[in-house]
């Protein structure tokens, strides 16, 4: 929505990691450098970590651009809680090795010969295995055993690990991972944006969707937008596409801080209602993501608990609302039917000014509450391609 409002080829913040926006921070550039030296020396393990959003993947997404399909065959692996034996099906999964059974002898095997056909042909193989904090031991070992595979004094099988801050911890002190430390070859861990690279990193998604200048953004909210937060890409994508929505909904041509205070007023909100929500320092990082749809499931299948009760919310307030005009009407008219009013009974400028403030702030509360409920409907629809259309 807000992209069409405000004239954008697409929306610059999206959560999905896309090599297109990616932006070098000083962290990234070194991460690469990293990465380039240890895919030269074609062995080993390459370990990258970093906060859950701050760029691994948009990282890895940028490397494998700039790799040649020709020289290095690459498999990629999302892990869940993994252990040795299931590790070894789902890397051949990646590889695209047929499996028959779940025998692991015959799906190493498997793998092996993969590999060694890779090799004659002239190709490496790399493996990337993403959120290896959730990997069992065994399957770290699994993994290890894999480094072991050659053809003649060739290694067949380089592996690239990526995983939060725990997973850096549990390398470097675990005491039966002592043979996987003395594999790795590189290892970097991905810092957070610093004020001055959060500006530079808005500045080059609005650009990179033709952004000339609508919104504008007014003075101090970029700092307050890195205050909010800390530097980590993902939530600044996060509050800035809550931001950018805000201001389509309500026809704004600048984003200011008061807007941004509304933003994470209300995110805040959000995560508060999932009973599954993780702190955070602003607590608007979501614990897990909401997964898409069965294919064949239309929008109107889709249940929306949480729009529903919002919306009861909004009723709720409505009917106070009148109930709040009903009390006014009494405390200021009477029917010609009734005796006369004593001035006694008038009420003095106070009580009516009190009044009216009371009306004022629910007609308020109505307002956010309906505006909420708008901002959600929008981002869910926009969250899938089908949805956008309807």
């Amino acid at each position: 929505m807000y992209d069409h409002f405000y004239g954008f080829s697409g929306r610059p913040f999206q959560l999905t990691p896309d090599p297109e926006f990616y932006f070098e921070s000083s962290s990234h550039k070194k991460a690469m450098s990293y990465l380039g030296y240890g895919l030269n020396q074609g062995e080993g393990f390459i370990v990258i970590t970093g906060e859950v959003g701050a760029g691994k993947s948009t990282l890895v997404a940028h490397l494998m651009e700039r790799i040649n399909p020709e020289e290095l065959t690459v498999a990629q692996v999302v892990t869940s809680a993994l252990d040795g034996e299931e590790l070894i099906h789902v890397v051949a999964q990646a590889f695209g090795i047929a499996i028959h059974g779940k025998d692991k002898a015959s799906a190493l095997g498997a793998i092996e010969r993969y590999l060694q056909e890779e090799a004659r042909e002239g190709k490496r193989c790399l493996l990337v295995v993403d959120e290896c904090q959730n990997l069992d031991l065994t399957a770290l070992e699994e993994m290890r055993m894999l480094s072991n595979f050659q053809l003649g004094s060739h290694p067949l099988l380089q592996t690239l690990l990526l995983g939060q801050p725990e997973f850096r911890r549990t390398l470097a002190h675990h005491p039966d991972l002592d043979q996987l430390r003395q594999r790795i070859i590189a290892s970097h861990h991905l810092e957070a944006l610093d004020e001055e690279e959060v500006e530079d990193y808005i500045m080059h998604r609005l650009k990179h969707v033709g952004w000339q200048g609508r919104p504008t953004l007014r003075p101090g909210l970029l700092p307050a937008l890195y205050r909010a937060t800390d530097g980590i890409p993902r939530r600044v994508n996060q509050v800035m596409n809550r931001l950018l929505l805000l201001g389509a909904i309500e026809e704004k041509d600048a984003l200011t801080i008061k807007m941004l205070d509304a933003v994470i007023e209300e995110m805040g909100a959000d995560a508060a209602r999932g009973s599954s929500a993780q702190p955070s320092p602003l607590s608007i990082e979501p614990s897990v993501e909401t997964a898409d749809p069965a294919p064949d499931q239309n929008i109107d299948s889709v249940p929306a608990t949480e729009v529903a009760a919002l919306l009861a919310q909004r009723d709720a307030r409505t009917a106070e609302l009148e109930a709040a005009l009903g009390e006014l009407q009494a405390a200021g008219t009477s029917s010609f039917d009734h005796e006369p009013i004593q001035l006694s009974e008038i009420p003095d400028e106070a009580e009516v000014n009190a009044a009216l403030d009371r009306i004022e702030q629910r007609l308020e509360e109505q307002e956010q509450s309906f505006r909420h409920v708008l901002t959600m409907l929008i981002e869910w629809l926009e969250d899938n391609k089908a949805r956008e259309a309807a």
